[in-house]
């Protein structure tokens, strides 16, 4: 019987498809004539987020699909998929937004990871939800749980390059914040740092 936090938890195939999505939305906001520091926030949380994904898929999701799945190919060839994207992005983090081959090494790493997200969507995400299906809770709050420790290990890295990724939605975000904690404060704190 599942505990009450993994019967909470999004199921392990729902939050591999959001951070697909993630990915996808960051490397909508990167173009050729982006400034330099915006491109490399973007590029830098992009392979973050990615190292991050391979990661946890890795450790959680290929492991409980293999050991239901008698071979597969394109669980088999999901790995090899991964070092191409972390050999990407080793040249990626080699080079700067300055040197002319960065645009086209960044194209390079959406054309794999557009190309992985779509045999995992089709695919591999269909079959775990049919395989797996008692256990995507679990799957997945034993994924939140790692992806919190990955996150832990660099939280200035991801904070700086998601604010210079996103910057109208971490403006907004943390002017909520802001005043989100002024009204928690008590009364005569509020009146003291109006004035």
């Amino acid at each position: 019987m599942p505990d009450s936090n993994s019967s909470m938890s999004p199921t392990i195939t729902s939050m591999i498809r959001l951070d697909h999505m993630h990915v996808l939305t960051a490397f909508h906001r990167y173009h050729p004539d982006t400034a330099w520091w915006r491109k490399r926030a973007i590029v830098n949380s992009v392979c973050a987020a990615l190292e991050i994904h391979a990661q946890l898929e890795e450790e959680i999701f290929y492991p409980a699909l293999g050991g239901v799945l008698s071979e597969d190919q394109t669980l088999e060839k999901s790995r090899p998929e991964h070092d191409e994207m972390r050999a990407t992005i080793a040249k990626l983090r080699a080079t700067g937004p300055e040197d002319a081959a960065y645009d086209g090494l960044f194209q390079q790493l959406m054309r794999e990871v557009m190309h992985h997200v779509a045999d995992e969507e089709t695919v591999l995400l269909p079959t775990a939800e049919r395989a797996l299906k008692d256990e995507l809770r679990s799957l997945g709050a034993k994924m939140t749980r790692r992806r919190l420790q990955l996150l832990g290990e660099r939280p200035r890295e991801i904070a700086v390059n998601t604010a210079g990724t996103f910057p109208v939605a971490t403006f907004l975000l943390g002017s909520l914040l802001v005043i989100g904690a002024t009204h928690c404060l008590p009364k005569s704190r509020r009146t003291r740092y109006a004035d």
